[in-house]
């Protein structure tokens, strides 16, 4: 698998499982629409989910994961 692939399998399995922590705790926690619950969940999803990405590092390519708790970018 190249690893433009297996960047993109991170980044949804990383957006996918925070999404739905999010849906099912605010659906046990708010008494609001589904699609609003939804769309709530799918943008703290978005802005907490790690990025990952493929970066050329002294001529090799390697995944790199950038993410708003760590300071700069961590290689995996």
């Amino acid at each position: 698998m190249k690893l433009k692939h297996k960047v993109l399998v991170f980044n949804f399995l990383a957006f996918a499982i925070l999404f739905i922590v999010f849906r099912v705790v605010l659906y046990m926690t708010l008494t609001i629409s589904s699609i609003y619950l939804s769309v709530i969940a799918a943008i703290l999803a978005s802005f907490l989910a790690p990025k990952f990405a493929v970066a050329k590092i002294k001529g090799v390519e390697k995944i790199v994961m950038k993410w708003i708790f760590t300071k700069g970018f961590k290689v995996l």
